[in-house]
Order: structure tokens, then C-alpha cells, then sequence
């Protein structure tokens, strides 16, 4: 059961039943509210910019308005709708129920789409994991999105099957990792697929060690808990229009094994799942979306304890297809476990496979804590990654695969090593591990860094885990074509 946020619905003109509309205003377009609201306005310092927001009290009898800014008339886009409609939800999260006239904002955003965004921007910015308080602090419930045209009730539908998935990432990453252990995250992902349409097979302790997942053993050593391999599929009715797979890290705690991480470094590790969770957001909203495509998850799930028999640096494991690692650091485990579920995905023959993980914090180093890095193989997938990114708001950033760093992954006494030679380049390196075990055919690799978590709000993201990459996901499955 995901947390509950406002839910969304159609109409042409606002409820009755509403305390509060938004209204947008172009940052161009300030003299049209009319000489004393828009003389208020300026004096009260708001001026038009993208998610800036105005409480305009009116008659006891009426809803109030909040006047949200939309940016330049004529570079109203998307993202810009999306992001106005998260400030008017944080504005009116006192209310109960309000209404929504940014869809009919004018420009040439596509009325589908702008309702879409409308209904991310509301709902996702009204997210709040509320599991273990008393008071859940939620108070928005319904928020009505004004607008006319075709298709509006499709794409208001396909809206809340995307955040539902998004909702599901976000919760599943904010659980403790104590609670989601492995068999609980897998028990919970079975029950998500009887409630959404997909497949769900799951792989216990004797079937992995008889599939000869050696990466997935070597991190799950140190643990009391059994590992988990987890493999979701969805299948369209008709011909697919092509055949998907993402892959997702589930190390549902990182402690780092015998290279212990610090107090300070463990406070966030709960979110080291976060590549699963995306994945399993983006599985969950397929049926929804209308999703022609077929496609599939494999998600390797374990924690990265410190047990008596932990993985030492220095032990070598045989990777699924074949490989030999030596493990010189423990904490960098994340990899380990993609190795065995990227060379699986691969013996299946799939059209492309994606993995994603918070893999490396080198990647946030460079990057920021805002967006992911990119990485891989194959212009057109990378380009339509891109493309999704852009239209979903998740920022990603394509970096190299340099083969003259592959030299640093050389090992003395086994076929690589898990590691680079210092401290630079750390994401590029563990790029080019994956891409050891990823085949020869088109591969992205999404590395999540820091981007999985937030420490405020900001448009959709709000404080906690993000979801990062289940819309992105969601979105590349829905519209690529083989």
C-alpha cells in the first residue's frame, strides 16, 4: 500500500466544493491581472517567475486564489507546469480540497501533457512518508485539474498510474533498512505485481547458488539474512514493440562489508535500494500507461553487513558469466551484485537492458546531488534515455567509458578487481565494470549517486527519497520503439 497523496480528477469548470484555485500569470503578462492586482502584486514582490506563488484572498463565499508563476508567456513547457503546480500544492496544504486551472494555461504545450504534469506536480509535491508518525501530516485530498479536449481522461489516468509508481519508489526507499529486508522487499514486489499486472518469479538462497550468482553471494556473506533475486515481467496484449530490460540494485542496507563506511556515511544508506525501488515504480505504472512494449526486471537484492564470514578484501569470487573478481574494497558491492543480473539479462536476449543504481558517490562529486550520470553504449539509447530524462524532469548527464582507464581494473591474481588505482574517476571506472558483463548490445548505465535522496523540497522532489529514474524508466519503456 503506497502513502497516500491528493488524488486527481477531471472537469471543465471549478467545484463548488474547492477553498482554493490557482491562477497562473506569465511573467510577461503582470498588467493583465488588472491596475490594483497587479500594483499589489509588484509591492508584495511577486513577479510572475516559474513556481512563485500569491495568496489572493476574495469573498468568504469563494475559493481563494493563489497566483502561481508560470515564467515567459511564449516558453511555457512542461516542466514549467509541473513545477507550478508543486508550488501551488505546498501553498494550499492546509486545504482539503482545491482546483487547478494551469492545464488551460495558453501556449503550445499539448493539453494531454498538460494535464499530466498538473496532476505530477500536485500529487508527487504532496508526497510525505508518514508510516511511523501518529499524525499523519497530509491534509490536501482531492485536487480537480480544469480542462477540455481529447484524451484528457486517458492521460489523466496513464498521470496517476506514473506516480502511483513513483510513490511506490519513494516508499520503498524510505523504509528502514531493518524493516525491507530482502524476502520482505521481494514478498512486497509479488504483491505489487498481483496488483498491477506483471509477473513476478522470485529466487531463494538454492536457487541462486545453483545459478551461480557469485557476486551476489560474495556481498550477502556477511549477512543474516538470505539474499533475494527478484524478476518482474510485463507483457502487452498484441505485438510488443520491443523487448526491455532493467536491471536494479538492491542492497537494502550498505554498511560496507569489512570496509566499514563511518557513522555519518551508514545515516543515508536505507536508500542503497534505490535503483530497485525505481525499477519497481516504473514496473508498477506499465499497465497503466499503455505500455506496448515488452519488458523486464531483475533486481538482486541483499544487504552489505560485517558477519563473521563477510567477504574479506583480497577474496576472489566467479561472477555469473564466467569471471573472476577479486574484491579489494568491500563497500563498493554495488557492482557486484549488477555483474550477476546484468550477465543474466544478457543470456536473455533482450533489445537493450538499463541498470540503475546508486552506484558511486564520484558520480554526485561531479554532478551534484540534482542529477544522474549516464554512461553506456549505443547512440540511440542513450538519446532516448535523454529524452525521457528531459521530458520527465529527471536530470541526467552522459559521461565517457574512457577504455584507457579499463588498465585500472586489471588485477594480479584474478581477472579484475573491483576497484579503480585512487581516488579520481571512481564513476567511470565502475562503468566500466559493468560494462564487463553487460554484452555487446545496446546498455545504459544510470548512475544515481546522491540523487536518490533529497534534503528539501524543490518542485516535485521533496525531503527524503526521491524515486529518481521510476518515471524516466517508465516513460523510456512506454515510447520506445526496436
Amino acid at each position: 500500500m503506497a502513502s497516500p497523496t491528493p488524488s486527481a480528477r477531471l472537469a471543465t469548470t471549478v467545484p463548488r466544493s474547492v477553498t482554493a484555485v490557482d491562477q497562473p500569470v506569465a511573467s510577461d503578462e503582470l498588467d493583465d491581472l488588472g491596475p490594483d492586482l497587479a500594483r499589489a502584486a509588484k509591492l508584495a514582490g511577486f513577479e510572475g517567475k516559474v513556481g512563485q506563488t500569491m495568496l489572493v484572498p476574495g469573498p468568504a463565499d469563494e475559493p481563494i486564489r493563489v497566483l502561481v508563476g508560470v515564467g515567459v508567456a511564449d516558453e511555457l513547457s512542461v516542466g514549467t507546469l509541473r513545477r507550478a503546480a508543486a508550488a501551488v500544492a505546498r501553498q494550499v496544504s492546509g486545504h482539503q480540497a482545491v482546483a487547478s486551472t494551469l492545464a488551460e494555461s495558453p501556449g503550445a504545450v499539448d493539453p494531454a501533457a498538460a494535464v499530466a504534469a498538473v496532476v505530477e506536480g500536485f500529487r508527487l509535491a504532496s508526497y510525505r512518508y508518514d508510516t511511523y508518525k501518529d499524525h499523519p501530516s497530509m491534509a490536501l485530498r482531492r485536487v480537480t485539474v480544469i480542462a477540455r479536449g481529447r484524451g484528457l481522461r486517458a492521460a489523466l489516468d496513464r498521470a496517476n498510474g506514473v506516480v502511483d509508481g513513483a510513490v511506490l519508489a519513494r516508499d520503498f526507499a524510505s523504509a528502514p533498512g531493518g524493516e525491507l529486508l530482502p524476502h520482505v522487499f521481494a514478498d512486497r514486489l509479488v504483491e505489487m505485481a498481483g496488483e498491477t499486472g506483471l509477473e513476478a518469479e522470485v529466487w531463494d538462497l538454492d536457487r541462486i547458488t545453483a545459478e551461480a550468482f557469485g557476486g551476489l553471494l560474495a556481498v550477502n556473506r556477511g549477512s543474516t539474512h538470505p539474499p533475494r533475486f527478484v524478476i518482474l515481467r510485463y507483457t502487452p496484449e498484441g505485438t510488443p514493440t520491443g523487448d526491455l530490460a532493467f536491471v536494479g540494485k538492491g542492497i537494502t542496507f550498505d554498511a560496507g562489508g569489512l570496509s566499514i563506511k563511518t557513522a555519518a556515511g551508514m545515516m543515508t544508506m536505507k536508500i542503497d535500494m534505490g535503483g530497485a525501488a525505481a525499477v519497481a515504480g516504473a514496473m508498477a505504472s506499465l499497465a497503466a500507461s499503455g505500455c506496448r512494449a515488452k519488458v523486464t526486471a531483475y533486481l538482486p537484492m541483499t544487504d552489505n553487513m560485517l558477519g563473521g564470514d563477510a567477504t574479506r578484501p583480497g577474496d576472489v569470487f566467479r561472477a555469473r558469466n564466467g569471471k573472476t573478481v577479486e574484491v579489494l574494497n568491500t563497500d563498493a558491492e554495488g557492482r557486484l551484485v549488477l555483474a550477476d543480473a546484468l550477465s543474466y539479462a544478457v543470456e536473455q536476449n533482450h533489445d537493450l537492458i538499463v541498470d540503475i543504481a546508486t552506484l558511486t558517490g564520484s558520480a554526485s562529486a561531479a554532478l551534484g546531488t540534482g542529477m544522474a550520470a549516464l554512461m553506456g553504449r549505443d547512440e540511440e539509447l542513450l538519446a532516448a534515455v535523454e529524452a525521457s530524462a528531459s521530458t520527465t524532469g529527471e536530470k541526467v548527464w552522459r559521461l565517457p567509458l574512457p577504455p584507457e582507464y579499463r588498465k585500472q581494473l586489471d588485477s594480479v591474481v584474478a581477472d579484475m578487481k573491483n576497484i579503480g588505482n585512487g581516488p579520481y574517476g571512481g564513476a567511470l571506472v565502475a562503468g566500466l565494470f559493468l560494462s564487463e558483463f553487460a554484452g555487446e548490445g545496446p546498455w545504459a548505465h544510470i548512475d544515481l549517486g546522491l540523487s536518490a535522496m533529497a534534503d528539501g523540497d524543490d518542485g516535485v522532489i521533496v525531503k527524503g527519497a526521491t524515486g529518481f529514474g521510476a518515471r524516466l524508466l517508465a516513460d523510456l519503456a512506454v515510447n520506445w520503439k526496436a
